[in-house]
Protein backbone atom coordinates (compact mmCIF):
# COMPACT_ATOMS: atom_id res chain seq x y z
CA UNK A 1 0.00 0.00 0.00
CA UNK A 2 3.23 2.26 -0.36
CA UNK A 3 1.21 4.49 -2.77
CA UNK A 4 -1.58 5.31 -0.86
CA UNK A 5 1.26 6.62 1.68
CA UNK A 6 0.39 10.30 1.56
CA UNK A 7 3.04 12.95 2.10
CA UNK A 8 2.28 14.19 5.41
CA UNK A 9 2.62 10.34 6.55
CA UNK A 10 6.22 10.02 4.71
CA UNK A 11 7.96 10.81 8.02
CA UNK A 12 6.13 9.08 10.35
CA UNK A 13 6.17 6.11 7.55
CA UNK A 14 9.78 5.67 7.77
CA UNK A 15 10.01 6.52 11.77
CA UNK A 16 7.22 3.21 12.09
CA UNK A 17 9.18 0.90 9.44
CA UNK A 18 12.70 1.75 11.79
CA UNK A 19 10.91 0.61 14.96
CA UNK A 20 9.37 -2.54 13.04
CA UNK A 21 12.83 -3.25 11.98
CA UNK A 22 14.90 -2.95 15.57
CA UNK A 23 11.75 -4.67 17.17
CA UNK A 24 12.41 -7.51 14.83
CA UNK A 25 16.20 -7.32 15.57
CA UNK A 26 14.96 -7.33 19.39
CA UNK A 27 13.28 -10.27 18.70
CA UNK A 28 15.57 -12.69 16.73
CA UNK A 29 18.98 -10.76 16.99
CA UNK A 30 19.41 -11.50 20.76
CA UNK A 31 20.07 -8.16 21.35
CA UNK A 32 18.59 -5.81 24.12
CA UNK A 33 17.03 -3.00 22.25
CA UNK A 34 14.10 -1.95 24.23
CA UNK A 35 15.22 1.74 25.36
CA UNK A 36 16.19 2.34 21.59
CA UNK A 37 12.53 1.18 20.62
CA UNK A 38 10.69 3.10 23.11
CA UNK A 39 12.91 6.22 22.24
CA UNK A 40 11.45 6.09 19.05
CA UNK A 41 7.91 4.91 19.44
CA UNK A 42 7.73 8.29 21.63
CA UNK A 43 9.09 10.34 19.09
CA UNK A 44 6.77 8.36 17.03
CA UNK A 45 3.80 9.36 18.77
CA UNK A 46 4.73 13.01 19.12
CA UNK A 47 5.52 13.40 15.60
CA UNK A 48 2.00 11.59 14.54
CA UNK A 49 0.01 14.11 17.06
CA UNK A 50 2.37 17.40 15.43
CA UNK A 51 1.38 16.01 12.07
CA UNK A 52 -2.50 15.53 12.55
CA UNK A 53 -3.09 18.68 14.82
CA UNK A 54 -1.77 20.74 12.83
CA UNK A 55 -4.02 19.63 9.47
CA UNK A 56 -4.22 22.34 6.36
CA UNK A 57 -7.57 22.30 4.54
CA UNK A 58 -5.80 21.26 1.81
CA UNK A 59 -3.48 18.58 3.97
CA UNK A 60 -7.59 17.36 5.11
CA UNK A 61 -8.73 16.79 1.61
CA UNK A 62 -6.23 14.82 0.75
CA UNK A 63 -6.99 12.85 3.93
CA UNK A 64 -10.62 12.68 3.48
CA UNK A 65 -9.66 10.70 -0.27
CA UNK A 66 -7.29 8.43 1.20
CA UNK A 67 -7.03 4.93 -0.37
CA UNK A 68 -7.71 3.04 2.57
CA UNK A 69 -10.11 4.57 4.66
CA UNK A 70 -13.11 3.19 5.52
CA UNK A 71 -16.08 3.16 2.75
CA UNK A 72 -19.53 2.80 3.51
CA UNK A 73 -19.85 -0.55 2.84
CA UNK A 74 -17.25 -0.86 6.21
CA UNK A 75 -19.87 1.22 8.21
CA UNK A 76 -22.29 -0.84 7.33
CA UNK A 77 -20.89 -4.00 7.59
CA UNK A 78 -19.12 -3.17 10.37
CA UNK A 79 -22.03 -1.46 12.99
CA UNK A 80 -25.60 -2.39 11.79
CA UNK A 81 -26.93 -6.01 11.60
CA UNK A 82 -29.57 -7.88 9.48
CA UNK A 83 -28.15 -6.19 6.32
CA UNK A 84 -30.15 -6.78 3.31
CA UNK A 85 -28.93 -5.02 0.02
CA UNK A 86 -31.35 -3.46 -2.65
CA UNK A 87 -30.61 -3.08 -6.17
CA UNK A 88 -31.58 -1.49 -9.17
CA UNK A 89 -33.71 1.91 -9.59
CA UNK A 90 -36.57 -0.01 -11.62
CA UNK A 91 -36.24 2.27 -14.62
CA UNK A 92 -32.75 1.60 -16.29
CA UNK A 93 -30.21 -0.07 -14.32
CA UNK A 94 -28.31 -0.95 -11.17
CA UNK A 95 -25.51 2.06 -9.93
CA UNK A 96 -22.87 0.66 -8.01
CA UNK A 97 -21.51 4.08 -6.82
CA UNK A 98 -24.74 3.65 -4.81
CA UNK A 99 -25.58 0.97 -2.30
CA UNK A 100 -27.98 0.22 0.22
CA UNK A 101 -30.61 -1.35 1.80
CA UNK A 102 -32.69 -2.58 4.84
CA UNK A 103 -30.48 -3.25 7.97
CA UNK A 104 -31.00 -2.84 12.50
CA UNK A 105 -28.75 -0.76 14.24
CA UNK A 106 -28.96 -1.99 17.85
CA UNK A 107 -31.95 -3.43 17.14
CA UNK A 108 -33.76 -0.58 15.43
CA UNK A 109 -34.91 -1.53 12.01
CA UNK A 110 -33.77 1.33 9.74
CA UNK A 111 -32.75 2.43 6.34
CA UNK A 112 -29.14 2.60 5.04
CA UNK A 113 -27.93 3.98 1.88
CA UNK A 114 -24.78 6.57 1.11
CA UNK A 115 -22.00 6.26 -2.24
CA UNK A 116 -19.55 3.72 -2.22
CA UNK A 117 -15.67 3.76 -3.77
CA UNK A 118 -13.28 1.30 -4.66
CA UNK A 119 -10.77 -0.03 -2.50
CA UNK A 120 -8.40 -0.61 -5.70
CA UNK A 121 -8.42 0.10 -9.31
CA UNK A 122 -10.79 -2.89 -10.67
CA UNK A 123 -13.38 -2.06 -8.18
CA UNK A 124 -13.18 1.68 -8.38
CA UNK A 125 -14.14 1.93 -12.11
CA UNK A 126 -16.90 -0.63 -11.47
CA UNK A 127 -18.20 2.09 -8.86
CA UNK A 128 -17.54 5.04 -10.93
CA UNK A 129 -15.33 6.08 -7.68
CA UNK A 130 -18.04 6.94 -5.82
CA UNK A 131 -19.89 8.57 -8.75
CA UNK A 132 -23.41 8.41 -8.65
CA UNK A 133 -25.70 8.72 -12.25
CA UNK A 134 -29.54 10.02 -12.16
CA UNK A 135 -30.35 5.86 -11.47
CA UNK A 136 -27.51 5.64 -8.53
CA UNK A 137 -29.99 8.97 -7.13
CA UNK A 138 -33.15 7.06 -8.08
CA UNK A 139 -32.00 3.93 -6.23
CA UNK A 140 -31.76 5.81 -3.21
CA UNK A 141 -34.75 7.60 -3.70
CA UNK A 142 -36.21 4.52 -4.05
CA UNK A 143 -34.77 3.64 -0.68
CA UNK A 144 -35.99 6.55 0.95
CA UNK A 145 -39.48 5.62 -0.34
CA UNK A 146 -39.17 2.43 1.25
CA UNK A 147 -38.26 4.16 4.68
CA UNK A 148 -41.35 6.19 4.74
CA UNK A 149 -43.88 3.18 3.35
CA UNK A 150 -42.44 1.20 6.55
CA UNK A 151 -41.90 4.03 9.09
CA UNK A 152 -38.32 3.14 9.17
CA UNK A 153 -35.58 6.08 9.56
CA UNK A 154 -33.22 6.64 6.89
CA UNK A 155 -29.46 6.69 7.47
CA UNK A 156 -27.36 8.55 4.90
CA UNK A 157 -23.68 8.18 4.40
CA UNK A 158 -21.84 11.02 2.07
CA UNK A 159 -18.47 9.94 -0.06
CA UNK A 160 -18.15 11.40 -2.89
CA UNK A 161 -16.12 13.53 -5.37
CA UNK A 162 -19.50 14.54 -6.60
CA UNK A 163 -22.30 13.51 -9.30
CA UNK A 164 -20.94 11.76 -12.60
CA UNK A 165 -20.66 14.54 -15.31
CA UNK A 166 -20.68 12.30 -18.13
CA UNK A 167 -22.76 12.79 -21.46
CA UNK A 168 -25.07 9.55 -20.71
CA UNK A 169 -25.76 10.60 -16.89
CA UNK A 170 -27.00 14.01 -18.29
CA UNK A 171 -28.89 12.12 -21.28
CA UNK A 172 -30.58 10.36 -18.12
CA UNK A 173 -31.49 13.65 -16.31
CA UNK A 174 -28.72 13.95 -13.65
CA UNK A 175 -29.52 17.27 -12.02
CA UNK A 176 -33.38 16.44 -12.34
CA UNK A 177 -32.58 13.13 -10.51
CA UNK A 178 -30.53 15.27 -8.23
CA UNK A 179 -33.35 17.42 -7.51
CA UNK A 180 -36.29 15.34 -7.38
CA UNK A 181 -33.90 13.53 -4.15
CA UNK A 182 -33.83 17.69 -2.55
CA UNK A 183 -37.37 17.48 -3.06
CA UNK A 184 -38.12 14.11 -1.54
CA UNK A 185 -35.72 14.13 1.36
CA UNK A 186 -37.01 17.55 2.65
CA UNK A 187 -40.15 16.31 2.55
CA UNK A 188 -39.74 12.45 4.06
CA UNK A 189 -41.95 11.61 6.90
CA UNK A 190 -39.47 9.68 9.13
CA UNK A 191 -36.10 10.32 10.28
CA UNK A 192 -33.18 11.26 8.02
CA UNK A 193 -29.08 11.05 9.57
CA UNK A 194 -26.58 11.74 7.34
CA UNK A 195 -23.16 11.04 7.81
CA UNK A 196 -19.74 12.18 5.89
CA UNK A 197 -17.39 9.86 6.02
CA UNK A 198 -14.94 11.21 3.66
CA UNK A 199 -15.87 13.79 0.89
CA UNK A 200 -19.09 15.58 0.59
CA UNK A 201 -19.15 16.98 -3.14
CA UNK A 202 -21.53 19.31 -4.72
CA UNK A 203 -24.71 18.44 -5.90
CA UNK A 204 -23.60 14.65 -5.97
CA UNK A 205 -23.18 15.17 -2.37
CA UNK A 206 -26.48 16.97 -1.35
CA UNK A 207 -28.49 14.36 -3.63
CA UNK A 208 -28.15 11.93 -0.38
CA UNK A 209 -27.49 14.84 2.54
CA UNK A 210 -31.08 17.14 3.51
CA UNK A 211 -31.33 15.44 6.98
CA UNK A 212 -32.65 16.11 10.26
CA UNK A 213 -29.36 15.81 11.41
CA UNK A 214 -25.75 16.16 9.47
CA UNK A 215 -22.91 14.37 11.28
CA UNK A 216 -19.26 14.44 9.87
CA UNK A 217 -16.43 12.90 10.42
CA UNK A 218 -13.17 14.66 12.41
CA UNK A 219 -11.13 14.71 9.06
CA UNK A 220 -14.15 14.58 5.99
CA UNK A 221 -14.73 17.69 3.96
CA UNK A 222 -17.64 19.07 2.60
CA UNK A 223 -17.98 21.62 -0.40
CA UNK A 224 -20.13 23.05 -3.33
CA UNK A 225 -17.47 22.61 -5.09
CA UNK A 226 -13.85 20.42 -5.27
CA UNK A 227 -10.59 22.50 -4.73
CA UNK A 228 -9.43 21.73 -7.38
CA UNK A 229 -12.46 22.84 -9.51
CA UNK A 230 -12.94 26.08 -7.42
CA UNK A 231 -9.03 26.70 -8.40
CA UNK A 232 -9.84 25.78 -12.18
CA UNK A 233 -12.83 28.36 -12.60
CA UNK A 234 -10.86 31.41 -9.96
CA UNK A 235 -7.64 31.40 -11.63
CA UNK A 236 -7.84 28.93 -14.18
CA UNK A 237 -4.94 27.27 -12.50
CA UNK A 238 -5.68 23.98 -11.12
CA UNK A 239 -2.33 23.77 -8.98
CA UNK A 240 -4.05 26.63 -6.90
CA UNK A 241 -6.32 23.94 -5.38
CA UNK A 242 -4.23 24.04 -2.05
CA UNK A 243 -5.03 27.92 -2.25
CA UNK A 244 -8.89 27.22 -3.14
CA UNK A 245 -9.61 24.41 -0.18
CA UNK A 246 -9.10 27.04 2.33
CA UNK A 247 -11.23 29.86 1.02
CA UNK A 248 -14.01 27.20 0.30
CA UNK A 249 -14.19 26.47 4.46
CA UNK A 250 -14.84 22.58 3.52
CA UNK A 251 -13.39 21.24 6.97
CA UNK A 252 -15.22 19.45 9.59
CA UNK A 253 -14.36 22.58 12.29
CA UNK A 254 -15.45 25.75 9.72
CA UNK A 255 -18.70 23.57 8.87
CA UNK A 256 -19.44 23.75 12.57
CA UNK A 257 -18.16 26.58 13.18
CA UNK A 258 -20.75 28.13 10.43
CA UNK A 259 -23.78 25.60 11.73
CA UNK A 260 -23.71 23.66 8.37
CA UNK A 261 -23.12 20.35 10.18
CA UNK A 262 -24.26 19.06 13.80
CA UNK A 263 -21.68 17.27 15.39
CA UNK A 264 -18.30 16.63 14.27
CA UNK A 265 -17.18 12.78 14.90
CA UNK A 266 -13.17 12.49 16.34
CA UNK A 267 -11.18 10.39 14.49
CA UNK A 268 -8.32 8.19 15.35
CA UNK A 269 -5.14 10.11 15.51
CA UNK A 270 -3.94 9.71 12.31
CA UNK A 271 -7.29 9.63 10.45
CA UNK A 272 -10.29 6.78 10.48
CA UNK A 273 -7.79 4.26 8.12
CA UNK A 274 -5.60 4.08 11.25
CA UNK A 275 -8.04 2.18 13.53
CA UNK A 276 -11.36 1.18 11.48
CA UNK A 277 -12.58 -0.16 14.32
CA UNK A 278 -12.40 2.62 16.92
CA UNK A 279 -13.96 4.78 13.87
CA UNK A 280 -16.85 2.43 13.74
CA UNK A 281 -17.32 2.43 17.37
CA UNK A 282 -17.79 6.40 17.36
CA UNK A 283 -19.73 6.98 14.21
CA UNK A 284 -22.14 4.39 15.84
CA UNK A 285 -22.20 6.12 19.24
CA UNK A 286 -22.97 9.53 17.26
CA UNK A 287 -25.55 7.79 14.92
CA UNK A 288 -27.99 5.84 18.06
CA UNK A 289 -27.65 9.50 20.49
CA UNK A 290 -28.53 11.68 17.35
CA UNK A 291 -31.33 9.14 16.39
CA UNK A 292 -32.85 8.33 19.71
CA UNK A 293 -33.07 12.21 20.53
CA UNK A 294 -35.32 12.49 17.18
CA UNK A 295 -36.96 9.19 18.00
CA UNK A 296 -37.90 10.27 21.41
CA UNK A 297 -40.73 12.66 20.75
CA UNK A 298 -41.90 10.12 17.90
CA UNK A 299 -45.37 9.86 20.34
CA UNK A 300 -46.09 13.03 20.33
CA UNK A 301 -48.64 14.63 18.32
CA UNK A 302 -47.63 16.00 14.98
CA UNK A 303 -44.54 14.44 15.15
CA UNK A 304 -44.01 13.83 10.75
CA UNK A 305 -45.11 17.73 10.48
CA UNK A 306 -42.56 18.65 13.27
CA UNK A 307 -40.21 17.12 11.94
CA UNK A 308 -40.77 18.29 8.60
CA UNK A 309 -40.51 21.40 9.34
CA UNK A 310 -37.89 21.48 11.64
CA UNK A 311 -35.72 20.29 8.77
CA UNK A 312 -37.19 22.94 6.28
CA UNK A 313 -36.24 25.98 9.02
CA UNK A 314 -32.66 24.27 9.51
CA UNK A 315 -31.84 24.31 5.83
CA UNK A 316 -33.22 27.90 5.74
CA UNK A 317 -30.87 28.96 8.37
CA UNK A 318 -27.79 27.71 6.80
CA UNK A 319 -26.31 30.76 4.67
CA UNK A 320 -28.33 33.83 6.73
CA UNK A 321 -25.70 37.00 7.19
CA UNK A 322 -26.28 39.70 8.69
CA UNK A 323 -25.73 42.98 7.04
CA UNK A 324 -25.11 46.10 9.19
CA UNK A 325 -25.50 49.32 7.25
CA UNK A 326 -24.07 52.83 8.63
CA UNK A 327 -26.26 55.04 7.61
CA UNK A 328 -25.18 58.68 6.14
CA UNK A 329 -27.74 60.22 7.18
CA UNK A 330 -27.51 63.62 8.94
CA UNK A 331 -29.36 65.66 11.72
CA UNK A 332 -29.98 68.64 10.74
Amino acid sequence: MADSILDIEKPLEKLEAKIAELKKLNAEGGIDLSNEILLLEEKAARLKEEIFKNLTPWEKVLLARHARRPTTLDYIQNIFTDFMELHGDRLFSDDAAVVGGFAKLEGTSVMVAGHQKGKETKENLRRNFGMASPEGFRKAARLMKLAEKFHLPFISFIDTPGAYPGIGAEERGQFVAIAENLKLMSRLKVPILVCVIGEGGSGGALGLAVGDRILILEHAVYSVISPEGCASILWRDGKKAPEAAAFLHLTAQDLERLKIVDQVIPEPLGGAHQDPEAMFENVKIALLKNLQEILSSRSTPYFEQNLIEARYQKFRKMGVVMEIVESNYKKH
